[in-house]
């Protein structure tokens, strides 16, 4: 470089204030690290887009359909026995979908009855019609209205973006945190609640506008939507419910990627809640408390800690039905929501293969071991472990789509 062009580039420097930039190989790590994050992150969404929902949907399955004129307590036996955790509604004087009932629904029901004293034999009548119309039974449960749905033929990421929409937390955070570092769901992306999403944005936006609740944004600001109805368009015919574990089970299944991308941890990417933001309880909190602060907060499980030591001691998930399946009616039902936690964790299931059981990682685990970890194990969530074996984070199924949920 002659004399000229040195003059040229000091005049550069000076102005765009290059001669004050850190220089150096930690500079040049720190930009190769966000390099490979934002390759690894932009892998996986493109996958998603390539992909549909009708991908997802397993050879053989089952739907379970409820008519709206049945009584709510029959539709909770009949999703117990046949081991679902939704079901589409069916009104017959309307003729079309108009919700989804869901078991933890029908828990919160009888959270409702024993707060306010009501007559809990009457479940046994009232038909889920009934029960959606009541306008203290739906504000206090927070029922799902409308059906929000996808066509099969929608890109996995676009039904992502439906889930997440409809979400205002994850596994374990309140509605004023969020750890994501990834960027804000486009609200034109998915549809509002009345409508099925597809790839024509026009009605995605006319959606949103018919359902907008005040907020600007088209979601009805207390409803958490964890399962996703999957829908033939020609005769609105529901395929299957799909979830987040589903979702993530199709990608950790056919995602192809011989480049290391994810070897950062999942603690320094912020995947998860961490720390202050957690929700716990200890062994001694009754099951009623619990599911106050899971309905309070939107949680789908709190974890149980031995509150002396912050040592993880076990997991309450919503979809634990064993205190209501080992009732005798109703209203033992409710007399059980007085069980501590201690009793209810000795009663759970020991299967270790079930979605909810527990499951541990620690900081130091990096993304693509999180990845094999979920294709061996199908988990719903993991608990961050320190090296002292005690709680600091959590880390969703929904966590992991969002992380990747860049346009």
């Amino acid at each position: 470089m002659d004399l000229h062009q040195q003059q040229q580039q000091q005049q550069h420097n000076a102005l765009t204030g290059a001669d004050n930039l850190p220089v150096g190989p930690s500079l040049q790590l720190a930009n190769e690290s966000q390099v490979v994050r934002k390759a690894g992150r932009q892998a996986i969404s493109t996958f998603l887009d390539s992909h549909n929902c009708f991908s997802v949907l397993r050879n053989s399955g089952k739907v379970v359909v409820f008519d709206t004129l049945i009584p709510i307590q029959l539709a909770f036996y009949a999703l117990v026995e046949h081991d679902m955790q939704a079901a589409p509604l069916w009104d017959p004087t309307q003729c079309r979908f108009v919700g989804l009932l869901k078991v933890t629904d029908f828990i919160d029901i009888l959270r409702h009855f024993k707060r306010t004293n009501g007559d809990v034999g009457s479940l046994a009548t009232r038909s889920i019609a009934n029960m959606i119309q009541d306008p203290s039974i739906a504000e206090a449960v927070n029922l799902s209205f409308g059906f929000p749905s996808a066509d099969s033929s929608t890109s996995l990421k676009q039904a992502c973006k439906l889930l997440l929409a409809h979400s205002s937390s994850s596994s374990n955070t309140n509605s004023n945190n969020n750890t994501s570092n990834n960027e804000a769901t486009n609200p034109n992306a998915a549809d509002a609640i009345d409508g099925v999403v597809n790839e024509d944005t026009t009605k995605t936006n006319q959606s949103s506008n018919n359902s907008s609740n005040g907020n600007g944004d088209g979601i009805t600001s207390k409803t958490r939507l964890d399962f996703l109805p999957i829908v033939m368009p020609e005769d609105m015919r529901v395929l299957a419910c799909i979830t987040y574990t589903n979702i993530l089970e199709h990608l950790v299944t056919h995602f192809r990627e011989t480049r290391r991308l994810f070897d950062d941890s999942i603690y320094d990417l912020k995947i998860g809640t961490y720390h202050e933001h957690l929700v716990k309880v200890g062994p001694d909190e009754s099951l009623a408390r619990a599911l106050e602060l899971m309905h309070e907060h939107e949680l789908s499980a709190l974890p149980v800690v031995d509150l002396a030591t912050d040592r993880l001691i076990g997991v309450y998930s919503r979809s634990d039905i064993t205190f209501l399946t080992r009732a005798t009616d109703a209203e033992d039902a409710v007399s059980n929501l007085d069980l501590l936690l201690s009793d209810v964790l000795e009663q759970q299931r020991t299967d270790v293969t079930t979605p909810d059981a527990m499951h541990s990682c620690s900081t130091a685990h990096t993304l693509q071991s999180i990845f094999e970890y979920f294709a061996q194990l199908r988990f719903n969530r993991l608990f961050v472990l320190d090296e002292s074996e005690r709680l600091v984070g959590v880390v969703s199924a929904r966590d992991l789509v969002e992380y990747f949920m860049i346009d």
